[in-house]
Protein backbone atom coordinates (compact mmCIF):
# COMPACT_ATOMS: atom_id res chain seq x y z
CA UNK A 1 0.00 0.00 0.00
CA UNK A 2 1.03 3.38 -1.13
CA UNK A 3 0.87 4.91 2.57
CA UNK A 4 2.99 8.29 1.96
CA UNK A 5 0.05 8.98 -1.10
CA UNK A 6 -2.93 7.98 1.38
CA UNK A 7 -1.84 9.96 4.26
CA UNK A 8 -1.14 12.90 1.99
CA UNK A 9 -3.80 13.39 -0.19
CA UNK A 10 -6.35 12.37 2.96
CA UNK A 11 -4.36 15.43 5.00
CA UNK A 12 -4.99 17.66 2.00
CA UNK A 13 -8.77 16.96 2.07
CA UNK A 14 -9.39 16.95 5.41
CA UNK A 15 -7.65 20.01 6.38
CA UNK A 16 -9.25 22.24 3.08
CA UNK A 17 -12.93 20.56 3.99
CA UNK A 18 -12.76 21.20 7.30
CA UNK A 19 -11.01 24.17 8.01
CA UNK A 20 -13.42 25.84 5.22
CA UNK A 21 -16.62 24.11 6.62
CA UNK A 22 -16.11 25.25 10.47
CA UNK A 23 -15.12 28.71 9.13
CA UNK A 24 -18.46 28.89 7.37
CA UNK A 25 -20.34 27.21 10.09
CA UNK A 26 -19.06 29.74 12.53
CA UNK A 27 -20.41 32.45 10.20
CA UNK A 28 -23.75 31.14 9.75
CA UNK A 29 -24.14 30.53 13.39
CA UNK A 30 -24.02 34.26 14.07
CA UNK A 31 -25.84 35.25 11.23
CA UNK A 32 -28.58 33.35 11.92
CA UNK A 33 -29.95 33.97 8.70
CA UNK A 34 -32.48 31.67 6.85
CA UNK A 35 -31.48 29.64 4.44
CA UNK A 36 -28.10 29.63 5.16
CA UNK A 37 -27.48 26.05 5.17
CA UNK A 38 -29.72 24.87 2.26
CA UNK A 39 -29.30 28.32 0.20
CA UNK A 40 -26.11 29.75 1.30
CA UNK A 41 -28.15 33.10 1.79
CA UNK A 42 -28.24 32.78 -1.59
CA UNK A 43 -25.51 35.14 -1.94
CA UNK A 44 -22.56 33.31 -3.75
CA UNK A 45 -20.68 35.41 -6.46
CA UNK A 46 -19.79 34.22 -9.97
CA UNK A 47 -16.63 32.32 -9.89
CA UNK A 48 -18.28 30.15 -6.94
CA UNK A 49 -21.38 29.35 -8.69
CA UNK A 50 -19.69 28.61 -12.45
CA UNK A 51 -16.68 26.50 -10.83
CA UNK A 52 -19.58 24.37 -8.52
CA UNK A 53 -22.35 24.04 -11.57
CA UNK A 54 -19.04 22.74 -13.70
CA UNK A 55 -18.03 20.32 -11.13
CA UNK A 56 -21.79 19.20 -9.97
CA UNK A 57 -21.68 17.47 -13.34
CA UNK A 58 -18.24 16.15 -13.15
CA UNK A 59 -17.17 13.05 -11.80
CA UNK A 60 -17.16 9.52 -11.70
CA UNK A 61 -19.02 9.49 -15.21
CA UNK A 62 -16.46 11.91 -16.77
CA UNK A 63 -13.21 10.08 -15.27
CA UNK A 64 -13.62 6.12 -15.20
CA UNK A 65 -16.62 6.29 -17.60
CA UNK A 66 -15.00 7.97 -19.89
CA UNK A 67 -11.71 5.53 -19.66
CA UNK A 68 -13.98 2.53 -20.56
CA UNK A 69 -16.07 4.60 -23.37
CA UNK A 70 -12.87 5.50 -24.47
CA UNK A 71 -11.43 1.71 -24.59
CA UNK A 72 -14.83 1.28 -26.90
CA UNK A 73 -15.69 4.10 -28.97
CA UNK A 74 -11.91 6.16 -29.34
CA UNK A 75 -12.70 9.80 -29.60
CA UNK A 76 -16.15 9.34 -29.53
CA UNK A 77 -16.36 9.03 -26.06
CA UNK A 78 -15.66 13.32 -26.07
CA UNK A 79 -19.46 13.42 -26.95
CA UNK A 80 -19.77 12.63 -23.13
CA UNK A 81 -18.35 15.89 -22.25
CA UNK A 82 -20.40 17.74 -25.08
CA UNK A 83 -23.24 16.77 -23.81
CA UNK A 84 -22.43 18.28 -20.29
CA UNK A 85 -21.24 21.01 -22.41
CA UNK A 86 -24.50 21.73 -24.12
CA UNK A 87 -26.35 20.92 -20.95
CA UNK A 88 -25.11 23.96 -18.82
CA UNK A 89 -25.71 26.26 -21.50
CA UNK A 90 -29.31 25.28 -21.88
CA UNK A 91 -29.66 25.14 -17.49
CA UNK A 92 -27.67 28.61 -17.19
CA UNK A 93 -29.71 30.08 -20.16
CA UNK A 94 -33.30 28.60 -18.78
CA UNK A 95 -34.27 26.71 -15.74
CA UNK A 96 -31.29 28.10 -13.75
CA UNK A 97 -32.81 31.33 -13.81
CA UNK A 98 -36.74 30.41 -14.02
CA UNK A 99 -36.03 28.65 -10.65
CA UNK A 100 -33.54 31.38 -9.14
CA UNK A 101 -36.30 33.92 -9.92
CA UNK A 102 -39.32 31.84 -8.16
CA UNK A 103 -37.11 32.12 -5.20
CA UNK A 104 -37.68 28.18 -4.67
CA UNK A 105 -35.48 25.76 -2.57
CA UNK A 106 -36.21 23.28 -4.25
CA UNK A 107 -37.03 21.91 -7.97
CA UNK A 108 -40.07 19.66 -6.64
CA UNK A 109 -41.27 23.13 -5.19
CA UNK A 110 -41.00 24.69 -8.59
CA UNK A 111 -43.13 22.15 -10.20
CA UNK A 112 -45.66 22.98 -6.72
CA UNK A 113 -45.51 26.68 -8.21
CA UNK A 114 -46.89 25.38 -11.39
CA UNK A 115 -48.85 22.37 -11.31
CA UNK A 116 -49.76 21.84 -7.41
CA UNK A 117 -48.96 19.26 -4.97
CA UNK A 118 -49.39 15.37 -6.51
CA UNK A 119 -47.03 16.24 -9.70
CA UNK A 120 -44.65 17.48 -6.80
CA UNK A 121 -44.72 14.50 -4.61
CA UNK A 122 -44.22 12.46 -8.06
CA UNK A 123 -41.73 14.36 -9.19
CA UNK A 124 -39.88 14.84 -5.74
CA UNK A 125 -39.95 10.65 -5.23
CA UNK A 126 -38.50 10.61 -8.20
CA UNK A 127 -35.89 12.98 -8.61
CA UNK A 128 -34.84 12.02 -4.89
CA UNK A 129 -34.24 8.44 -6.19
CA UNK A 130 -32.50 9.16 -9.68
CA UNK A 131 -29.88 11.46 -7.74
CA UNK A 132 -29.79 8.39 -4.77
CA UNK A 133 -28.45 6.37 -7.76
CA UNK A 134 -25.71 9.12 -9.18
CA UNK A 135 -25.15 9.33 -5.20
CA UNK A 136 -23.80 5.99 -5.25
CA UNK A 137 -22.29 5.42 -8.92
CA UNK A 138 -19.43 8.59 -7.19
CA UNK A 139 -19.14 6.35 -4.51
CA UNK A 140 -17.79 3.64 -6.78
CA UNK A 141 -15.78 6.15 -8.18
CA UNK A 142 -13.94 7.47 -4.90
CA UNK A 143 -13.52 3.96 -4.19
CA UNK A 144 -11.94 3.24 -7.53
CA UNK A 145 -9.61 6.62 -7.10
CA UNK A 146 -8.23 5.24 -3.72
CA UNK A 147 -8.31 1.14 -5.00
CA UNK A 148 -6.03 1.80 -7.77
CA UNK A 149 -3.63 4.40 -6.03
CA UNK A 150 -2.80 2.83 -2.85
CA UNK A 151 -3.91 -1.00 -3.15
CA UNK A 152 -6.55 -1.05 -0.72
CA UNK A 153 -10.58 -2.66 -1.97
CA UNK A 154 -13.11 -0.21 -3.54
CA UNK A 155 -15.10 -1.22 -0.51
CA UNK A 156 -12.79 0.77 1.64
CA UNK A 157 -12.05 3.25 -0.49
CA UNK A 158 -15.80 3.65 -0.97
CA UNK A 159 -15.84 4.05 2.70
CA UNK A 160 -13.17 6.36 2.90
CA UNK A 161 -14.37 9.29 0.43
CA UNK A 162 -17.35 8.55 1.34
CA UNK A 163 -16.97 9.63 4.93
CA UNK A 164 -14.94 12.62 3.01
CA UNK A 165 -17.91 13.19 0.84
CA UNK A 166 -19.92 13.64 4.14
CA UNK A 167 -17.47 15.84 5.30
CA UNK A 168 -17.75 18.09 2.68
CA UNK A 169 -21.05 19.85 2.78
CA UNK A 170 -22.07 18.76 6.41
CA UNK A 171 -20.49 21.67 8.28
CA UNK A 172 -21.78 24.56 6.05
CA UNK A 173 -23.85 23.11 3.84
CA UNK A 174 -23.91 24.91 0.40
CA UNK A 175 -21.44 27.76 0.76
CA UNK A 176 -18.92 24.91 1.79
CA UNK A 177 -19.47 22.56 -1.25
CA UNK A 178 -19.01 26.46 -3.53
CA UNK A 179 -16.10 27.33 -2.05
CA UNK A 180 -14.26 23.88 -1.36
CA UNK A 181 -15.54 23.53 -5.45
CA UNK A 182 -13.25 27.05 -5.95
CA UNK A 183 -9.73 25.80 -4.38
CA UNK A 184 -10.41 22.35 -5.68
CA UNK A 185 -10.94 23.20 -9.19
CA UNK A 186 -7.78 25.34 -9.68
CA UNK A 187 -6.01 22.08 -7.71
CA UNK A 188 -7.14 19.56 -10.33
CA UNK A 189 -7.01 21.26 -13.64
CA UNK A 190 -3.30 22.24 -13.16
CA UNK A 191 -2.63 18.75 -11.76
CA UNK A 192 -4.26 17.54 -15.47
CA UNK A 193 -1.92 20.01 -17.03
CA UNK A 194 1.11 18.66 -15.59
CA UNK A 195 -0.21 15.18 -15.72
CA UNK A 196 -0.29 15.25 -19.37
CA UNK A 197 2.87 16.87 -19.78
CA UNK A 198 4.79 14.18 -17.96
CA UNK A 199 2.73 11.59 -19.43
CA UNK A 200 3.88 12.76 -23.09
CA UNK A 201 7.15 12.06 -22.23
CA UNK A 202 6.58 8.45 -20.96
CA UNK A 203 5.30 7.48 -24.16
CA UNK A 204 6.74 4.62 -25.91
CA UNK A 205 9.28 6.03 -29.06
CA UNK A 206 7.17 7.85 -31.28
CA UNK A 207 5.06 9.85 -28.41
CA UNK A 208 1.37 10.69 -29.75
CA UNK A 209 1.81 9.87 -32.98
CA UNK A 210 2.92 5.98 -32.20
CA UNK A 211 -0.22 6.24 -30.39
CA UNK A 212 -2.16 7.23 -33.55
CA UNK A 213 -0.08 4.35 -35.42
CA UNK A 214 -1.78 1.87 -33.22
CA UNK A 215 -4.92 2.61 -34.07
CA UNK A 216 -4.79 2.46 -38.13
CA UNK A 217 -2.37 -0.39 -37.79
CA UNK A 218 -5.24 -2.27 -36.26
CA UNK A 219 -7.40 -0.68 -38.72
CA UNK A 220 -9.57 1.09 -35.97
CA UNK A 221 -8.81 4.95 -37.52
CA UNK A 222 -12.18 5.81 -36.66
CA UNK A 223 -11.17 5.39 -33.11
CA UNK A 224 -9.32 8.62 -33.22
CA UNK A 225 -12.32 10.84 -34.81
CA UNK A 226 -15.49 11.94 -32.69
CA UNK A 227 -17.35 11.24 -35.96
CA UNK A 228 -16.14 8.12 -36.87
CA UNK A 229 -19.78 6.49 -37.65
CA UNK A 230 -23.12 7.71 -38.19
CA UNK A 231 -24.54 5.26 -35.38
CA UNK A 232 -22.08 6.40 -33.15
CA UNK A 233 -23.86 9.89 -34.21
CA UNK A 234 -27.09 8.68 -33.31
CA UNK A 235 -26.94 5.78 -30.65
CA UNK A 236 -24.62 7.36 -28.28
CA UNK A 237 -23.90 11.52 -29.85
CA UNK A 238 -27.36 12.46 -29.59
CA UNK A 239 -29.10 9.92 -26.98
CA UNK A 240 -26.08 11.24 -24.47
CA UNK A 241 -26.89 15.02 -25.63
CA UNK A 242 -30.76 14.51 -25.09
CA UNK A 243 -30.81 12.91 -22.17
CA UNK A 244 -28.47 14.64 -20.38
CA UNK A 245 -29.49 18.05 -21.11
CA UNK A 246 -33.11 17.11 -20.65
CA UNK A 247 -32.88 15.67 -16.86
CA UNK A 248 -29.91 17.36 -15.57
CA UNK A 249 -31.71 20.82 -16.23
CA UNK A 250 -34.07 20.55 -13.93
CA UNK A 251 -32.34 18.50 -11.54
CA UNK A 252 -32.33 19.66 -8.23
CA UNK A 253 -28.63 18.56 -8.24
CA UNK A 254 -27.52 21.07 -10.26
CA UNK A 255 -29.95 23.54 -10.05
CA UNK A 256 -29.47 24.09 -6.55
CA UNK A 257 -25.84 25.77 -6.83
CA UNK A 258 -27.97 28.74 -8.98
CA UNK A 259 -30.64 28.81 -6.83
CA UNK A 260 -27.68 29.81 -3.92
CA UNK A 261 -26.60 32.43 -6.64
CA UNK A 262 -26.55 36.24 -5.62
CA UNK A 263 -28.97 37.18 -8.70
CA UNK A 264 -30.17 36.00 -11.93
CA UNK A 265 -27.72 38.27 -13.26
CA UNK A 266 -24.49 36.54 -11.54
CA UNK A 267 -26.22 33.41 -13.07
CA UNK A 268 -25.91 34.75 -16.72
CA UNK A 269 -22.00 35.42 -15.95
CA UNK A 270 -21.33 31.39 -15.01
CA UNK A 271 -21.77 30.57 -18.38
CA UNK A 272 -17.85 31.84 -19.89
CA UNK A 273 -16.27 29.61 -17.26
CA UNK A 274 -18.66 26.64 -16.16
CA UNK A 275 -18.98 25.73 -19.53
CA UNK A 276 -15.27 25.52 -20.69
CA UNK A 277 -14.12 24.33 -17.44
CA UNK A 278 -16.63 20.98 -17.59
CA UNK A 279 -16.34 20.53 -21.45
CA UNK A 280 -13.07 20.19 -21.68
CA UNK A 281 -12.73 17.34 -18.70
CA UNK A 282 -13.36 14.87 -20.78
CA UNK A 283 -10.48 15.78 -23.87
CA UNK A 284 -8.10 15.44 -21.27
CA UNK A 285 -9.51 12.18 -19.85
CA UNK A 286 -10.59 10.26 -23.53
CA UNK A 287 -6.38 11.11 -24.71
CA UNK A 288 -5.20 9.11 -21.20
CA UNK A 289 -7.43 6.31 -22.42
CA UNK A 290 -6.51 6.22 -25.91
CA UNK A 291 -3.13 6.05 -24.68
CA UNK A 292 -3.60 3.24 -22.27
CA UNK A 293 -5.03 0.97 -24.64
CA UNK A 294 -2.37 1.72 -27.29
CA UNK A 295 0.51 0.99 -25.27
CA UNK A 296 1.10 -2.97 -25.17
CA UNK A 297 2.32 -2.94 -21.14
CA UNK A 298 -1.86 -1.93 -20.29
CA UNK A 299 -3.50 -2.94 -22.99
CA UNK A 300 -3.98 -6.16 -21.21
CA UNK A 301 -5.65 -5.17 -18.07
CA UNK A 302 -8.37 -3.87 -19.61
CA UNK A 303 -11.18 -0.90 -19.93
CA UNK A 304 -11.29 -0.62 -16.06
CA UNK A 305 -7.67 -1.09 -15.06
CA UNK A 306 -5.45 0.04 -17.97
CA UNK A 307 -5.72 3.89 -17.71
CA UNK A 308 -5.11 4.39 -14.05
CA UNK A 309 -2.52 1.62 -13.94
CA UNK A 310 -0.85 3.58 -16.87
CA UNK A 311 -1.13 6.83 -14.75
CA UNK A 312 0.00 4.86 -11.83
CA UNK A 313 3.20 3.52 -13.16
CA UNK A 314 4.11 6.55 -15.41
CA UNK A 315 4.00 9.54 -12.87
CA UNK A 316 6.41 10.33 -10.12
CA UNK A 317 5.47 9.99 -6.79
CA UNK A 318 4.33 13.41 -6.22
CA UNK A 319 2.29 14.18 -9.48
CA UNK A 320 0.45 10.39 -8.64
CA UNK A 321 -0.37 11.93 -5.43
CA UNK A 322 -1.59 14.92 -7.10
CA UNK A 323 -3.75 13.37 -9.56
CA UNK A 324 -5.13 11.30 -7.13
CA UNK A 325 -6.02 14.51 -4.84
CA UNK A 326 -7.18 16.58 -8.13
CA UNK A 327 -9.76 13.14 -9.43
CA UNK A 328 -11.03 12.88 -5.62
CA UNK A 329 -11.85 16.38 -6.00
CA UNK A 330 -13.44 16.11 -9.19
CA UNK A 331 -15.41 13.19 -7.40
CA UNK A 332 -16.15 14.65 -4.45
CA UNK A 333 -17.71 17.46 -5.48
CA UNK A 334 -20.63 15.60 -7.74
CA UNK A 335 -20.86 13.57 -4.62
CA UNK A 336 -21.57 16.56 -2.06
CA UNK A 337 -23.84 17.93 -4.35
CA UNK A 338 -25.30 14.52 -4.71
CA UNK A 339 -26.12 13.86 -1.21
CA UNK A 340 -26.91 17.71 -0.61
CA UNK A 341 -29.70 17.34 -3.21
CA UNK A 342 -31.80 14.74 -2.36
CA UNK A 343 -31.31 16.13 1.40
CA UNK A 344 -33.18 19.06 0.25
CA UNK A 345 -36.07 17.81 -1.08
CA UNK A 346 -36.64 15.66 1.90
CA UNK A 347 -36.57 18.72 4.05
CA UNK A 348 -38.43 20.94 2.20
CA UNK A 349 -41.30 18.77 -0.01
CA UNK A 350 -41.26 16.29 3.06
CA UNK A 351 -40.57 17.23 6.06
CA UNK A 352 -41.25 21.09 5.94
CA UNK A 353 -44.39 20.61 3.23
CA UNK A 354 -45.81 17.76 5.33
CA UNK A 355 -44.76 17.56 8.65
CA UNK A 356 -43.84 21.25 9.88
CA UNK A 357 -44.48 23.82 8.12
CA UNK A 358 -43.02 26.36 10.61
CA UNK A 359 -39.87 24.68 10.70
CA UNK A 360 -36.77 27.35 10.96
CA UNK A 361 -33.37 27.57 9.79
CA UNK A 362 -32.41 25.29 13.01
CA UNK A 363 -34.47 22.24 12.17
CA UNK A 364 -33.86 22.61 8.83
CA UNK A 365 -30.33 22.52 9.31
CA UNK A 366 -31.06 19.63 11.31
CA UNK A 367 -33.19 17.33 8.96
CA UNK A 368 -31.12 18.35 6.24
CA UNK A 369 -27.88 16.70 8.11
CA UNK A 370 -28.95 13.90 9.30
CA UNK A 371 -30.32 13.09 5.83
CA UNK A 372 -26.83 13.53 4.53
CA UNK A 373 -25.53 10.96 6.64
CA UNK A 374 -28.17 8.45 5.82
CA UNK A 375 -27.69 8.73 1.97
CA UNK A 376 -23.88 9.21 2.29
CA UNK A 377 -23.72 5.98 4.23
CA UNK A 378 -26.04 4.07 2.41
CA UNK A 379 -24.66 5.18 -1.05
CA UNK A 380 -20.77 3.99 0.01
CA UNK A 381 -22.47 0.94 1.45
CA UNK A 382 -23.30 -0.74 -2.26
CA UNK A 383 -20.75 1.22 -4.03
CA UNK A 384 -18.77 -1.60 -5.02
CA UNK A 385 -21.91 -3.53 -6.59
CA UNK A 386 -22.81 -1.18 -9.32
CA UNK A 387 -23.48 -1.87 -13.51
CA UNK A 388 -21.31 -0.35 -15.87
CA UNK A 389 -21.37 3.75 -15.31
CA UNK A 390 -22.19 5.25 -18.24
CA UNK A 391 -25.38 3.00 -19.38
CA UNK A 392 -26.59 3.12 -15.40
CA UNK A 393 -26.20 7.29 -15.85
CA UNK A 394 -28.08 7.41 -19.36
CA UNK A 395 -30.89 5.08 -17.96
CA UNK A 396 -31.42 6.82 -14.77
CA UNK A 397 -31.39 10.69 -16.73
CA UNK A 398 -34.38 9.59 -19.21
CA UNK A 399 -36.62 9.63 -15.88
CA UNK A 400 -36.89 13.70 -15.99
CA UNK A 401 -36.97 13.67 -19.64
CA UNK A 402 -40.64 14.16 -19.07
CA UNK A 403 -40.71 16.98 -16.63
CA UNK A 404 -38.16 19.05 -18.80
CA UNK A 405 -40.90 19.76 -21.19
CA UNK A 406 -43.73 19.70 -18.83
CA UNK A 407 -42.28 22.97 -16.99
CA UNK A 408 -41.89 24.64 -20.45
CA UNK A 409 -45.41 23.77 -21.46
CA UNK A 410 -46.47 24.71 -17.64
CA UNK A 411 -44.27 28.32 -17.38
CA UNK A 412 -45.61 29.60 -20.63
CA UNK A 413 -48.55 27.90 -22.61
CA UNK A 414 -50.88 25.92 -19.94
CA UNK A 415 -50.49 24.31 -16.60
CA UNK A 416 -52.57 21.56 -16.35
CA UNK A 417 -51.63 19.25 -12.75
CA UNK A 418 -53.54 16.09 -14.74
CA UNK A 419 -52.15 15.95 -17.51
CA UNK A 420 -48.95 16.42 -15.98
CA UNK A 421 -49.51 13.23 -13.85
CA UNK A 422 -50.91 11.50 -16.62
CA UNK A 423 -47.46 11.98 -18.80
CA UNK A 424 -45.23 11.32 -16.04
CA UNK A 425 -46.75 8.16 -15.01
CA UNK A 426 -47.10 6.81 -19.05
CA UNK A 427 -43.52 8.48 -19.68
CA UNK A 428 -41.78 6.81 -16.98
CA UNK A 429 -43.67 3.24 -17.28
CA UNK A 430 -42.60 3.56 -21.28
CA UNK A 431 -38.61 3.79 -19.81
CA UNK A 432 -38.73 0.99 -17.66
CA UNK A 433 -40.80 -1.11 -20.16
CA UNK A 434 -37.64 0.00 -22.65
CA UNK A 435 -35.32 -1.68 -20.16
CA UNK A 436 -36.55 -4.42 -19.20
CA UNK A 437 -38.74 -6.18 -21.66
CA UNK A 438 -38.12 -6.86 -25.52
CA UNK A 439 -40.54 -3.92 -25.95
CA UNK A 440 -37.42 -2.10 -28.43
CA UNK A 441 -37.58 -5.12 -30.57
CA UNK A 442 -41.24 -4.95 -31.11
CA UNK A 443 -40.84 -1.62 -32.42
CA UNK A 444 -37.87 -2.09 -34.36
CA UNK A 445 -35.50 0.28 -31.91
CA UNK A 446 -33.25 -1.96 -30.45
CA UNK A 447 -30.42 -0.70 -28.76
CA UNK A 448 -31.49 2.91 -28.79
CA UNK A 449 -30.99 4.75 -25.88
CA UNK A 450 -34.24 5.40 -23.71
CA UNK A 451 -34.61 9.15 -23.87
CA UNK A 452 -35.71 8.79 -27.68
CA UNK A 453 -39.20 6.58 -26.28
CA UNK A 454 -39.71 8.87 -23.12
CA UNK A 455 -38.87 12.21 -25.55
CA UNK A 456 -41.49 11.15 -27.59
CA UNK A 457 -43.86 9.86 -25.37
CA UNK A 458 -43.27 13.15 -22.80
CA UNK A 459 -43.34 15.64 -25.31
CA UNK A 460 -46.47 14.12 -27.66
CA UNK A 461 -48.85 13.36 -24.46
CA UNK A 462 -47.85 16.50 -22.95
CA UNK A 463 -48.69 18.58 -25.52
CA UNK A 464 -52.15 16.79 -26.54
CA UNK A 465 -53.21 16.17 -22.92
CA UNK A 466 -52.62 19.67 -22.08
CA UNK A 467 -54.27 20.93 -25.19
CA UNK A 468 -58.25 18.73 -24.11
CA UNK A 469 -57.78 19.31 -20.43
CA UNK A 470 -58.63 21.80 -18.25
CA UNK A 471 -55.62 23.92 -16.69
CA UNK A 472 -54.75 27.45 -16.03
CA UNK A 473 -52.65 29.77 -18.00
CA UNK A 474 -49.17 29.08 -17.91
CA UNK A 475 -47.24 30.92 -14.78
CA UNK A 476 -45.09 33.37 -16.19
CA UNK A 477 -47.66 34.08 -19.13
CA UNK A 478 -50.09 34.35 -16.30
CA UNK A 479 -48.44 36.96 -14.48
CA UNK A 480 -47.23 38.99 -17.49
CA UNK A 481 -43.18 38.36 -16.39
CA UNK A 482 -40.42 37.83 -18.69
CA UNK A 483 -38.62 34.56 -16.44
CA UNK A 484 -34.97 36.08 -17.54
CA UNK A 485 -35.13 39.87 -16.47
CA UNK A 486 -33.39 41.47 -13.56
CA UNK A 487 -35.51 44.12 -13.05
CA UNK A 488 -37.99 41.64 -12.68
CA UNK A 489 -36.22 39.31 -10.51
CA UNK A 490 -38.59 38.98 -7.54
CA UNK A 491 -40.08 35.74 -5.83
CA UNK A 492 -43.27 34.22 -7.95
CA UNK A 493 -45.73 34.33 -5.44
CA UNK A 494 -47.30 30.83 -5.30
CA UNK A 495 -51.06 30.18 -6.04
Amino acid sequence: MNWGILIGVLAYEVLLIVGLGLFFARRQEHQKKEGGFLLSNRDLPVAVVAVTLALTVLGTPHIFGVFEMTWFLGAGSIWFGIAHAVLLVVAITTTALWARRANVTSMPEFIALIFGEGPRLMVGCVMAGLIFGILTLESQGIGIVFATVTGISIQQGAVIGGVLGILYVILAGMKEIGWVNLINCSIMYVGLILTMIFMSGALPEGGWGEVANFYISQDQAQMLSIFASPELLFTFALGTILSTTFCQSISQQLIQPAMAAKSEKTIRRTLWLAVPLNGLFCVFIASIGLAAKANPAFNELGPKLAAPTMLLNSLPGWLVAWLMASLLAAVLSSFAMAVMAPATIFTIDIYKNFFNPDAGEREERIVTRTMIVVLGVAAFMVAAYLPPIVQAMNWLFAWMTPVFWLIIIGLFWKRSSSAAVITLAVTWIVNSLWSFTALPAMVGMEGQPNVYPCLLVGVGLGVVLTAILPGKPGLFKELDAAPATDAEAEAVPAE
